[in-house]
């Protein structure tokens, strides 16, 4: 099978019209893949490989870096989300929340519930403290590496 341009951009152009994710064509000496990610600006990306590779890169969304803040006004280590979701202090509206500012907490203890995909997740305390500061409020929406407190 040879790989010349026209036949890439033939491709390329199949890809595109008949809004395909992803087409990959192979021999014994050589592979091309074509991926397309759909975004507000679509691009068809050729990739040539030796048909012999059996791994495969995956890229994943990366968490956007937040801006670096002044850590030396907090107090303590921080408790860090591992999702995105929603944050929640308490297990239902009428109860009290897990934690306050002040309170001692023990490693494993639930400190807050954060809601992904209409799914309950408990998260606990990594640390033993006490709490001297919680960064975000009830029903807040928070991403993956977000602070929500800080335990000393």
């Amino acid at each position: 099978m040879k790989f010349d341009l026209e036949y890439l951009e033939k491709l390329a152009n199949i890809v595109y019209e008949n809004d395909l994710s992803e087409i990959t064509l192979e021999d014994e000496e050589k592979a091309v893949c074509f991926k397309r990610e759909k975004q507000a600006v679509q691009t068809v990306v050729p990739t040539i490989m030796p048909a012999t590779a059996t791994s495969q890169v995956i890229s994943t969304p990366q968490p956007k870096a937040e801006a670096k803040k002044d850590t030396s006004a907090h107090k303590g280590k921080p408790i860090n989300s591992p999702m995105v979701g929603t944050f929640y202090s308490a297990p239902s509206p009428d109860d009290a929340p897990f934690v306050k500012v002040g309170d001692s907490v023990s490693i494993g203890q639930v400190v807050c519930i954060i809601e992904a995909m209409k799914l309950m997740n408990e998260i606990e305390a990594d640390v033993s403290g006490k709490i001297t500061e919680i960064c975000v409020q009830n029903g807040d929406s928070i991403e993956f590496g977000q602070t929500l407190m800080y335990v000393e």
